[in-house]
């Protein structure tokens, strides 16, 4: 079993002392925070139909809709300096400080979107006060990621430690599946009047209850032995970020290539996908979710899969299979989502979202091998939330224009394709990492 505190690990392995139970405790609480955090931030894009005529009131519905996705992609572009900030306290003060500040801003602002008066009430200010939510909800999200594969993946064994990260990254699938979820729950118990009188607050303030739990059992751990090596000995850096980019700039781009189709892919896949299924697809809103549950559901299963190919046959070789899949699916996936019935939808989105998965499962333990423990989770941080500013967060906001220009409605397949494009050759760059110990310094 990966989590057997038996397995061979090579001479100097440094991982957590504690075995089996400490593992355990790690993974669970690294996945548990991911899982609030996601479900926090992705909650925005599932409601973004009615976030649309409550928000950005206008007499086109396309326009409203872009309106949406444009406050959705200026978070976004809060994750590199929230990242930055976030990677600096993890490198120098502990993973466990910052991944606790990421997951407490992340659930105030969450929570405050679900208080906030309409546009309605209070005009261009409420739409600016939901923007800065979003905000603040992306400068928690640049800080999540990277600390919490840098934690695992500095407390796993080298045998298994793809593994084991694969198993924080279902953390970001589950959350998105569970404000999937809700959302579908919301829009099956209440009429589209209710919802845009006062049920689309329901999703928002979920994350309280949620947000405690995961904070609490963040609180109770201890941080990872490669940190407390570096700060023993005083070897932790004054300014990690800049230790980073004039020592190891080659890595972070690489990073930031690989994630392509991890980030945008994803985002066209998941949170995208359930509003093209309504707007351009002509499926109800229940379908759409239902799809994006069942696509989440199968991307979930298919992380540690791929991250226990990438233990067993590489890190490379797993990402250029996913690679490779997205390019040679993206449009016939596509052809099948717009035009197909209901099966056809839920069977081409979760092909799609299985592709990601599989470079998913085996990236970001790539990007914790290339990187030293003194700059590990400013480097993921930061490669990381690049890629997401670029791809990510502009992928719903791009891919509706797209057909909006074009007029046509496989439009998204191509920018689905061209992050796919991107990792593939990026690949290609990156060395085997597989069985080699994690550097301190």
């Amino acid at each position: 079993m990966p989590l057997d505190h038996r397995s061979a690990d090579g001479p100097g392995t440094t991982h957590a002392d504690g075995g089996f139970q400490s593992r355990v405790k790690v993974i669970r609480a690294a996945v548990i925070g991911t899982v609030v955090e996601y479900y926090d931030f992705g909650i925005y894009g599932y409601m973004a139909t009615f976030v649309a005529m409550l928000f950005f009131v206008s007499e086109d519905p396309t326009a409203a809709l872009l309106g949406t996705f444009a406050a959705f992609a200026v978070a976004f572009f809060m994750r590199v300096p929230g990242g930055i900030l976030f990677g600096h306290i993890g490198d120098r003060y502990g993973r466990k400080r910052a991944l606790s500040w990421t997951i407490l801003l992340m659930v105030a602002a969450t929570a405050v979107i679900g208080l906030l008066p309409t546009y309605v009430t209070l005009g261009v200010w409420a739409t600016a006060l939901l923007v800065l939510c979003r905000c603040v909800q992306g400068f928690a999200a640049g800080g999540e990621l990277g600390g919490a594969n840098a934690f695992v993946a500095e407390s796993a064994p080298t045998r298994w430690r793809a593994t084991q990260t694969s198993l924080v990254n279902s953390g970001t699938y589950l959350g998105s599946l569970f404000a999937a979820l809700v959302a579908l729950a919301a829009t099956s118990l209440f009429t589209e009047q209710q919802m845009l009188d006062w049920a689309w607050r329901i999703p928002f303030l979920l994350s309280l209850p949620i947000g405690v739990i995961g904070l609490y059992i963040r609180s109770h751990l201890d941080d990872t032995p490669q940190f407390k090596e570096l700060a023993d000995q005083g070897e932790t850096k004054k300014v990690p970020v800049k230790t980073l980019l004039v020592t190891n700039w080659r890595s972070v781009l690489k990073i930031i290539g690989l994630g392509a189709v991890i980030t945008g892919g994803y985002y066209i896949v998941s949170v995208y996908a359930a509003t093209y299924l309504q707007t351009t697809a002509g499926h109800s809103s229940r379908l759409a979710f239902a799809s994006t549950a069942v696509a989440m559901v199968v991307g979930a299963a298919t992380l540690p899969l791929s991250g226990y190919l990438a233990d067993t046959i590489g890190r490379k070789k797993v990402i250029l299979i996913g690679s490779v899949g997205a390019t040679l699916l993206g449009f016939p996936m596509f052809m099948m989502m717009a035009a197909g019935p209901a099966w056809a939808a839920v069977v081409g989105q979760s092909v799609l979202f299985v592709c990601v998965s599989v470079v998913n499962g085996a990236s970001f333990v790539t990007y914790a091998e290339m990187l030293s423990a003194s700059t590990r989770y400013s480097g993921i941080a930061l490669g990381n939330n690049v890629t997401n500013t670029v791809l990510g967060g502009t992928a719903p906001f791009v891919a509706t224009w797209l057909i909006g220009a074009t007029g046509q409605p496989l439009a998204p397949a191509a920018y689905f394709v061209l992050t796919a494009l991107i990792t593939l050759v990026t690949a290609f760059f990156v060395a085997e990492t597989r069985g080699t110990e994690l550097r301190v310094d």
